[in-house]
């Protein structure tokens, strides 16, 4: 529970096995999360066994990507705020307090992995990662004039339940690219956003898509498409957020009348 909010965390799972049990009991171990909700896509034996020893509940999505799990987990997930994470090992479950903290403030709050500061040892993260996601989250920045951008392929991420209701009908997008689908959708329906950086750390087991130059590569490509397809088919259609949300300024306390001639104590 987070300010009077419940809180979902959302576990997208293919190759996790080894590790998906740590991070759920991580996530619940933070004292903020309600709920943890494991989309199985087409997962390794032995992971729906892991999972049952703790206290998550698990879906099932037959059709394989990372879009169709994600979009999956997002209608599943019953918390009013949803954390989008990975069950890897890459992200710490404590970060989910830095999304927290400006959900009061914004509907979407995105983590970014490539402040160098809190990217560790041996995680996947080299220059030609890096650079790569920065350049084509400046392209979103750019395009659209949004504010600061950084990393368009961080799972973590944090959505408020309205938000997340009003997005999901019209995504269309079910394997790899779906992260920056959501992110451009996000900016298109004048949702308010902040990115704030996340710990990055190695991955327990190899990744099915980053893993490889050639995938990532051809990945970044498809990611740029998109942008550039996205901005041609919404000229003129990008709604402005909205105002800051002014705080409720507290009531002055109520001064005592006192009679004349009457002693207070």
């Amino acid at each position: 529970m987070w300010n009077g909010k419940s809180v979902s965390v959302i576990l997208m799972t293919y190759a996790e096995r080894d590790s998906i049990r740590a991070t759920i009991e991580g996530f619940f171990a933070t004292g903020v999360v309600d709920e943890v909700l494991v989309v199985n896509n087409n997962a390794q034996p032995g992971t729906s066994e892991e999972v049952a020893q703790t206290p998550a509940r698990e879906v099932v999505e037959t059709r394989q990507g990372y879009g169709w799990a994600s979009r999956r987990g997002l209608r599943e997930a019953s918390g009013d705020l949803l954390v989008l994470a990975e069950p890897d090992g890459t992200f710490l479950p404590a970060d989910v307090v830095k999304l927290l903290a400006y959900s009061d403030d914004c509907d979407a709050v995105f983590g970014t992995r490539t402040t160098r500061e809190l990217i560790w040892s041996g995680a996947n993260m080299g220059a030609f990662l890096k650079w790569g996601n920065w350049a084509v989250a400046k392209l979103i920045e750019a395009l659209f004039n949004t504010s600061h951008l950084s990393d368009v392929g961080c799972t973590y991420k944090l959505l408020s339940r309205p938000l997340a209701e009003r997005l999901n009908p019209d995504f269309k997008i079910g394997g790899s690219s779906f992260g920056p689908e959501l992110m451009l959708r996000t900016i298109t329906s004048g949702a308010r956003f902040v990115e704030v950086p996340v710990n990055y750390l190695p991955r327990v087991g190899q990744s099915a898509v980053t893993g490889e130059l050639r995938k990532t590569v051809v990945l970044g490509c498809q990611m740029i498409g998109l942008i550039l397809c996205f901005r041609l088919t919404t000229l003129g259609q990008t709604r402005k957020p909205s105002p800051p949300r002014r705080p409720t300024p507290a009531a002055a306390p109520r001064a005592e009348t006192v009679a004349p001639g009457t002693a207070t104590t």
